[in-house]
């Protein structure tokens, strides 16, 4: 992917550990190389279709010398977040925080770190059977969005289902949702849980009713088998009212386990 680069930005601001560093300051060198799609700008001579780059180091600038922290670790993290969500063009950055005056006491040309953020695709699936069903689903989806780290990109059309598993229930609404996020699978897990427990969903029968029900299907390519987060969703390919909406927003994204675009998948009947 393309990028451009910006090397070595001094500034001068008030980070670190020690007392002295955060009241008198010190010089640190921020460098960042952002990824995007340059072709439109280079066909068009564009600026408004490219990154402002002295915009950018305006915002590091600033925002360097309106905030501390105490590591050099959190200074990248936040500037790279920053950069990602505020530069929509911005698919993913690098950005390195050199600090020369590093309080070691040794010979030293700097200390550094190197961070990569970028955004990631997410699959999700959304289901509800109680109570005012579209509305738990909507609020649900208003949540995600309502998390700076996420964009909402794509929704399903909602379908009424059978119960799967314990059938002994009402039918259920469904959907699919197509997203992107900065966040790692984990801390999406911890977003879909906070989003059902908004909707008071509770946990006390497997399968059984719920307001609010989201699961993780896809993140990028990614395979996951561990104790509390498997992606792709372990039983996804079982479900036709899972396959249904996601084919419906996203038939060509790949399964990385059955090595198949959704649309090759067959869709089982109930």
């Amino acid at each position: 992917m393309d990028y451009i680069s910006i090397d070595n930005l001094e500034v001068f601001a008030n980070h670190g550990m020690y007392e002295e560093e955060v009241n008198l300051g010190q010089k640190f060198m921020i460098s960042v190389r952002m990824y995007f799609d340059a072709s439109a700008a280079g066909k068009g001579d564009d600026l408004t279709k490219s990154v402002n780059y002295a915009e950018v180091c305006s915002d590091i600038t600033r925002w360097m010398k309106t905030n501390t922290c105490k590591l050099i670790e959190t200074v990248a993290e936040r500037l790279a977040n920053k950069l990602l969500t505020e530069y929509e063009i911005i698919r993913s950055a690098d950005v390195t925080v050199k600090k020369p005056w590093a309080p070691i006491g040794l010979p030293l040309e700097c200390v550094s770190i190197t961070i990569t953020r970028g955004w990631h695709t997410v699959y999700l699936s959304i289901g509800s059977n109680m109570g005012d069903r579209r509305k738990f689903l909507t609020d649900g989806i208003e949540y995600l969005r309502s998390n700076r780290y996420i964009r909402v990109l794509s929704v399903s059309e909602i379908i009424e289902t059978k119960p799967y598993g314990n059938t002994d229930q009402d039918d259920f609404l469904n959907g699919a949702l197509k997203l992107e996020t900065l966040l790692s699978p984990e801390e999406m897990l911890e977003v879909v849980h906070d989003a059902e427990n908004a909707a008071g969903r509770v946990r006390n029968e497997h399968w059984g009713p719920r307001t609010l029900d989201m699961d993780i299907l896809l993140y990028d390519e990614l395979i996951i088998n561990k104790e509390d987060l498997t992606i792709p969703h372990a039983d996804m390919l079982n479900r036709d009212f899972v396959l249904k909406p996601l084919c419906e927003i996203a038939p060509y994204a790949y399964h990385p386990v059955a090595n198949k675009r959704i649309c090759e998948l067959t869709i089982p009947r109930q």
